[in-house]
């Protein structure tokens, strides 16, 4: 039998069709009802986890306070290594620098600078009877303008030859210089006699002459080196010098130090100069050499000292407030050389009476404000001057039964 076949779907299959789309549509739908479900657990862990995990108590105390003054006389010395309280004795230590500078310096001192004129002669012996003449080194020739000239060095003129009952003379040339500078003494082709033969036979014997002018004389004014000078210099430069020096170490020397202004001192090591008083020159250089030291001691071991010396005479009971700790002092003495300070210290600190947390805060859990004030008055009574409760989150009335999660704060404000 042949089958049919149908172009189109049978009505009852075309339904279960669509009904089937249908289911498949509805499984596909987003769980809404599920997702809040479970959003409503976690809130509600969230907030029994809060309420039973976050409270807390932040307790604020403030201790009722007094001062304790003292006023001790100390010495910071060199010797000590560390702060003794029983010799009232702090370290201190030396700081040094040297430094070496030189510097240039005006002469204020006049003077004349004269050049002597120079040239040569020809000195001629004619003595007779004939033999040769000496004559020692400065000896002098006076020209027939009236100025005086000497020889450099010894000089003998031969004889002269006799002939015929005349003499022709010896002679010899020499170099001449002036015997006083200026430009007087350039003076032209001269003849020139010997005044220490004055009076004798070689007199009229013995004479010179030159055929060109003398040359090199002048005269002018030049600044001198004086005493003055030198003296003047020095003080300037060690003067600057110190308070270069003494400005360098301070500067290099920590913060942690206390620096007093007398208790540096300085010393000049070396100062010279080349150059002589009397000099003729316009400037010259001076040098120095000095070495500065400070003798200080540490802001920390002063106050060490003060809260050592609090500390011991404060009662047991007593806690020191050491950021209220004040300390004064004046310098009594000061032995630079031997490293001493004395000084006049006033001291002073705010304390107050201990109070123990550990042993606080477990009297203080599970309890409302009124029940926390009761406590803290009960046990430290009039130790006290004020009391500040915190309990958080707001809805909590009575701190937690955990130790951990209350905290007490001392304040001093």
């Amino acid at each position: 039998m042949r089958q049919k076949i149908y172009d189109i779907k049978p009505p009852r299959l075309a339904h279960k069709t669509e009904k089937r789309r249908g289911q498949q549509k509805k499984e596909k739908r987003f769980p809404w009802g599920a997702v809040l479900s479970g959003a409503g657990v976690l809130v509600i862990i969230a907030a029994v986890y809060l309420f039973f995990k976050l409270p807390r108590a932040d307790i604020k105390i403030w201790p009722k306070v007094e001062t304790l003054s003292f006023e001790q006389e100390i010495t910071a010395d060199k010797s000590a290594d560390s702060v003794d309280l029983s010799l009232n004795v702090i370290p201190a230590e030396y700081f040094q620098e040297e430094k070496t500078e030189s510097q240039e310096f005006l002469a204020t001192g006049n003077a004349s600078n004269e050049g002597k004129a120079t040239g040569t002669i020809t000195i001629y012996n004619k003595y007779d009877p004939p033999s040769p003449i000496t004559l020692k080194a400065g000896t002098h020739f006076l020209s027939d303008s009236g100025k005086y000239f000497v020889t450099l060095q010894k000089t003998t003129i031969p004889a002269g030859k006799k002939s015929g009952g005349k003499i022709t003379p010896g002679s010899v040339k020499v170099k001449i210089e002036a015997a006083e500078g200026g430009e007087g003494y350039n003076i032209g082709p001269a003849t020139f006699s010997v005044p220490k033969l004055s009076g004798t036979s070689y007199y009229y014997s013995v004479y010179a002459q030159s055929t060109e002018q003398m040359t090199g004389g002048y005269a002018g004014k030049v600044k001198k080196v004086i005493d003055d000078d030198i003296q003047q210099a020095k003080e300037a430069l060690t003067k600057k010098l110190i308070s270069n020096t003494e400005a360098s170490l301070k500067s290099k020397i920590s913060s942690d130090y206390i620096l007093i202004d007398s208790a540096i001192s300085s010393e000049v090591i070396s100062a010279s100069t080349n150059t002589k008083s009397g000099a003729l020159t316009d400037k010259f250089t001076y040098q120095a050499a000095v070495k500065s030291t400070y003798l200080a001691f540490k802001k920390s071991d002063l106050d060490e000292f003060a809260k050592d010396y609090i500390i011991s005479q404060m009662e047991d009971s007593k806690t020191m407030l050491t950021s209220s700790l004040k300390t004064d002092y004046t310098v009594k003495s000061l032995d630079i050389d031997n490293g001493k300070i004395t000084l006049n210290l006033n001291f002073s600190s705010r304390v107050y009476q201990n109070i123990n947390k550990n042993v606080l805060i477990p009297l203080l859990t599970n309890k409302n404000r009124n029940q926390i004030n009761e406590v803290i008055n009960n046990k430290l009574r009039d130790e006290v001057s004020n009391v500040k409760v915190n309990l958080w989150p707001f809805w909590v009335t009575k701190s937690p039964k955990s130790q951990k999660a209350v905290k007490i704060e001392l304040k001093f404000e």
